[in-house]
């Protein structure tokens, strides 16, 4: 029930936006709507996202997910997938102002939808989680080091998908 309402709440209130991304020396659009929010900026894939004001609503389940996850979380990228040609490529999440382990603490509302890992030094080494409403996923450790990761499209979906992806940005380096 809680996770319903949340979807519907993102779904209604957040001023989602598709935005370019620049690759292979192209600039095209990306394949899922976003929101950007938290305390800081946010730089990835040659972007820089500026946050919006926190949603009182993202900001107490922040204070939730990081007393139980045992971290800090200051920000979250909210990616919705309306459909299952919306995807998200292989990569990790290892910009510099998320530090050297960063722990991603990933909640998934909506469609279900599967959620590839695989080992950056041996890359035919797959894991898969077909991440379902309401499920929380936690990355932390070395696995933005060692593992890449990815939402590859789906011909089979239809209905649309939330994740909201908490996470720590620290202050940036003198």
């Amino acid at each position: 029930m809680e996770a319903d309402q949340l979807y519907q709440h993102c779904v209604a209130a957040l001023p989602w936006r598709q935005e370019s991304i620049r690759l292979f020396g192209r600039t095209l659009l990306q394949p899922r709507l976003l929101v950007w929010m938290g305390d800081r900026p946010y730089r990835y894939s040659g972007q820089t996202y500026q946050p919006v004001p926190w949603d009182a609503r993202l900001k107490t389940l922040a204070e939730r997910l990081a007393q139980s996850a045992d971290a800090g979380l200051n920000s979250v990228l909210c990616n919705w997938y309306q459909h299952g040609q919306h995807s998200m490529g292989w990569h990790s999440d290892n910009e510099p102002e998320l530090g050297a382990e960063p722990v991603i603490v990933s909640v998934s509302l909506g469609e279900a939808r599967r959620f590839l890992l695989r080992r950056k030094v041996e890359p035919r080494q797959k894991v898969e989680y077909l991440l379902q409403h309401g499920d929380v996923l936690v990355m932390r450790g070395r696995s933005q080091c060692e593992w890449e990761h990815s939402v590859p499209k789906s011909a089979r979906v239809t209905e649309g998908r939330i994740n909201l992806t908490y996470r720590l940005i620290l202050p940036a380096a003198p």
